[in-house]
């Protein structure tokens, strides 16, 4: 079992859910966010919960960059080590391509693809030194395909990471005596801070706590990669992947 465990973007949505998910199944935690705050009192939450584990709080703009790798060397120490490290922190405003939201797509896809690919890097330098550990990826199924609109460059960002874990993957075959895995994960409509007030996703949205334990199921499998929840999202990818870009359009 992967017991120490760092979560980018863990003062709320996905990664808050996920941390008290894996704090009630024992593990200790090093906690990231920009909202100390609320960090903290997450921290405070999951301790008076379960009071046999560690849990420690930094405040972390993943978008500096030096920022990040001095945080995870700082867990490392907290810990002990880090044994799985979920690179979960993201942003997803934006705006149709060509109508003057260059600005906000810009910090869309500087916090999820360049700002993940310093998680990414300061993780993975910590595992191959001690030649073991667990990368997981939070992408999104709206990386299966080009989304419209407001989500044009969100989805990009998220194909970038999907393909980025991928190729810390295949940097992996047939090197002897490491036992590191990397998983990426692509949740569809998960309640979150994110999705409030998009009435269009509701029908198909499962509540934040149900997502995040199937989230975690599937990182403590250590599965390659997995739709969350696989139903009905492992089909609709499917679909999403083969079907005309018209098609796709109206599913979104």
């Amino acid at each position: 079992m992967r017991k120490n465990v760092l979560i980018t973007g863990a003062s709320s949505g996905l990664g808050a859910g996920m941390a008290r998910v894996l704090a009630a199944k024992g593990h200790h935690l090093a906690l990231t966010a920009r909202r100390v705050d609320r960090l903290e009192a997450l921290q405070a939450e999951l301790l008076a919960d379960h009071p046999d584990i560690k849990v420690v709080v930094h405040a972390l703009d993943v978008n500096d960059h030096d920022q990040v790798f001095a945080v995870f060397k700082r867990a490392i120490v907290d810990l002990g080590g880090l044994d799985r490290v979920i690179v979960n922190a993201g942003l997803g405003k934006g705006g149709r391509i060509g109508t003057g939201k260059f600005e906000a797509n810009k910090q869309t896809a500087e916090t999820n693809f360049v700002a993940a690919l310093a998680q990414c890097e300061a993780a993975m330098e910590h595992f191959y030194e001690r030649k073991s550990g667990h990368l997981v990826v939070i992408s999104s199924m709206s990386a299966m395909r080009g989304m419209p609109s407001a989500m044009t460059t969100y989805a990009a960002t998220k194909a970038g990471i999907a393909l980025l874990a991928e190729g810390i993957r295949s940097d992996l075959i047939g090197r002897k005596g490491l036992d590191i895995k990397v998983t990426t994960l692509f949740p569809g409509y998960i309640a979150s801070e994110m999705h409030e007030g998009i009435q269009q996703e509701a029908r198909m949205m499962v509540d934040t706590e149900t997502g995040c334990r199937a989230l975690v199921k599937n990182i403590e499998r250590e599965v390659v990669d997995a739709a969350v929840p696989t139903w009905p999202w492992a089909p609709i990818g499917q679909v999403m992947k083969h079907a005309p870009l018209s098609i796709v359009r109206r599913m979104v």
